[in-house]
């Protein structure tokens, strides 16, 4: 059974992934690879806040910041690697 915490802490990082998906765009599989980067850069974050105690911004035992942190560096990663290079150059 999951805490509060931990389901709030994924509402969160679910809302920062589609929050991305909606503002760089994409299909069906970015929405999902936007979501797993959120939810695996969130975790990563919040622990990266427990082991090095950074009590910035907690709400309870959700460490916030590092957490928000985390997720959108991972979103931000997560766009760059796999954002066609091609793509985006104009044609000239």
């Amino acid at each position: 059974m999951f805490g509060p915490t931990t389901i709030f802490g994924f509402i969160l990082a679910t809302l920062f992934g589609a929050a991305f998906h909606i503002f760089v765009g994409g299909d069906a599989r970015r929405l999902a690879l936007f979501l797993l980067a959120g939810w695996v850069g969130f975790g990563l974050g919040h622990l990266v806040g427990v082991i090095f105690s950074i009590n910035v911004f907690n709400i309870g035992t959700l460490h916030i910041a590092t957490a928000v942190l985390g997720a959108v560096m991972a979103l931000v990663s997560a766009h760059v690697l796999t954002t066609d290079k091609n793509r985006n150059r104009s044609i000239q």
